[in-house]
């Protein structure tokens, strides 16, 4: 028990951290500013200045954040709701699945050309930084809600492109490079990930609703626990089966959203703060891994800057333009889905990946990737709710 006074300081210092997360929704309201990202923030800054945060292994992070994951998207289905998604569900899959491939293919491409990555390293990085996050979006956003049907699509999308993003980078991780042979390989993956996760989520969904509503526990205190539980069953036999074990727990959630049960409200709750606490626990032990003289060197901060910005304010846009122009959607509210691609958690994850397989100039890389997510967060993130309110999609919360 020689390091009890030193793990002690640790575990001191991460709930500091994780309690001034909590509390710093009255300080984002002011200054606009996520907290992920202050977060993400401190923890970077913390590991360089405090000798006992040591940054955890590549596969501890990957770990912790997936965990995290499971609680965010499992809230986040069983939030949207069936009767809620099926009224947007063309919309949301279009832009979560054809979207995230446009976009993976035009800054890719970009990448290639303008900052001269081969296509693997490019497509690489463009995979990793498409995903979203509209947890971000509504932290910046503080109490307004988001009218019509383009929060729902912002969430839905954000479900359909994790696992879709998650997949892609482990095909092509997987593959090694590109090529015909590659490509086949790549395509071959995605398509048993995806088939296999969305069925175990749908025959999960109606296994649970049945167990659910049929077996009674002892205490209240005890069903939100119980779906936890079973989220992560989900997960588990989804990835056991060589399936997305993400997507499966947020097609579970989205089918489960609306099935009536005991303690219903009290479950709601608890997994919307527990995913809360999984996103701070998320961008705390990401922020863990950011090494900051890194993304000093001028080939890493100035390249993810440029791609940040021709990511938000043209790739992105184009992508859900063609994705949206049949959805029937008004202009404002099709103009701030274009707009509120925020990054999140996932694209910093999917960075982990990149280290992980020791691609070349995989730190580079990375802290590539780091930067992209700033720039959304803190540059495009800081004009979305004057975009919101000059579209006129946001209401006051009720």
């Amino acid at each position: 028990m020689t390091d009890t006074i030193p793990f002690g300081r640790l575990v001191l210092l991460a709930a500091l951290v994780i309690l001034l997360a909590l509390l710093a929704g009255r300080l984002t309201a002011r200054i606009k500013i996520p907290a992920p990202l202050l977060v993400l923030s401190a923890a970077a800054i913390g590991v360089q200045v405090i000798p006992s945060w040591d940054a955890p292994s590549e596969q501890t992070v990957e770990r912790v954040v997936t965990l995290a994951l499971v609680c965010i998207l499992f809230d986040g289905g069983i939030g949207m709701g069936w009767s809620k998604f099926r009224r947007t569900a063309a919309p949301i899959t279009v832009v979560g699945v054809v979207g995230t491939f446009l976009t993976v293919a035009g800054i890719g491409l970009f990448i290639h050309v303008a900052i001269g990555l081969s296509w693997y390293l490019a497509l690489l990085v463009a995979t990793a930084i498409s995903p979203t996050d509209p947890a971000v979006v509504f932290s910046v956003l503080g109490q307004r809600e988001i009218s019509g049907r383009s929060g729902t699509i912002l969430e839905g999308e954000s479900g359909a492109n994790d696992p879709v993003g998650i997949a892609l980078m482990a095909s092509l991780i997987a593959a090694g490079g590109v090529g015909a042979g590659a490509f086949a390989h790549i395509a071959g993956a995605f398509a048993l990930q995806m088939g296999v996760g969305a069925l175990v989520g749908a025959v999960s969904a109606y296994a649970l609703a049945w167990f659910l509503r049929s077996v009674t526990l002892p205490s209240e205190s005890l069903y939100p626990l119980r779906t936890t539980a079973c989220a992560f069953i989900v997960f588990g036999v989804a990835t056991v089966a060589h399936g997305s074990g993400f997507l499966a727990v947020f097609v579970a959630g989205i089918l489960l959203g609306d099935v009536e049960g005991p303690h219903k409200r009290e479950i709601v709750r608890f997994h919307s703060a527990l995913a809360s606490l999984a996103e701070v626990v998320a961008f705390l032990v990401l922020g863990l891994t950011v090494k900051l003289p890194e993304l000093a060197h001028l080939d890493v901060w100035l390249p993810g800057v440029v791609i940040g910005i021709v990511l938000a304010v043209v790739v992105r846009p184009i992508a859900v333009a063609l994705c949206l122009s049949r959805a029937g959607l008004g202009r404002a509210e099709q103009a701030f889905v274009m707009f509120a691609g925020l990054k999140g958690a996932v694209p910093i994850l999917l960075g982990t990946f990149i280290l992980s397989s020791h691609a070349p100039e995989a730190e580079r890389l990375y802290g590539i990737v780091i930067v992209v997510v700033v720039v959304s967060v803190l540059v495009q993130g800081s004009f979305t709710p004057s975009v919101a309110e000059r579209l006129g999609v946001t209401e006051p919360a009720s």
